[in-house]
């Protein structure tokens, strides 16, 4: 299965570089599959915390995974890099959409790609409350466009 050209790299607004270590690799002697949902919960937090002033400790209000999917296109090992690549696909009222697509460091195709859904929600209700205001801010910087 090779991907198609909405996972270009150039369609992605943020990136992080993200070490493989010498225990992501199974006995097969590739990253474990599992690794890549840590890549991507890493990605999308590091975004928010950095970005959007997200405070996953203390704060009021946490981002909880509702649904996630990833596609795998080829092998990542130890001790190659990845690179991550970010994009929001739908922001709603209390969720967004994430797609992700990682990267082997300097191959143009990716080598996994797929969608994490975030639902923002009060601390203490678990209950869906509004995105807060500078984080949708920083994810209306990340939304997909036509172009």
């Amino acid at each position: 299965m090779h991907p198609d050209a909405s996972l270009a790299r150039d369609r992605f607004c943020y990136w992080l570089e993200i070490p493989t270590r010498w225990n992501d690799n199974d006995m097969y002697g590739h990253v474990n599959n599992a690794m890549f949902y840590e890549w991507f919960d890493s990605l999308v937090n590091h975004y928010l915390i950095r970005e959007g002033g997200h405070h996953p400790i203390e704060g009021a209000t946490i981002a909880v995974c509702a649904e996630s999917q990833c596609r795998f296109y080829r092998e990542v090992a130890f001790p190659q890099s990845v690179e991550g690549g970010l994009r929001v696909a739908h922001l709603g009222r209390s969720s967004v959409r994430y797609e992700i697509a990682i990267f082997v460091a300097g191959v143009d195709e990716p080598a996994a790609a797929g969608y994490f859904v975030h639902v923002f929600v009060d601390r203490g209700t678990r209950r869906p409350v509004p995105i807060p205001s500078p984080i949708r801010q920083a994810l209306e910087q990340l939304r997909l466009t036509d172009g």
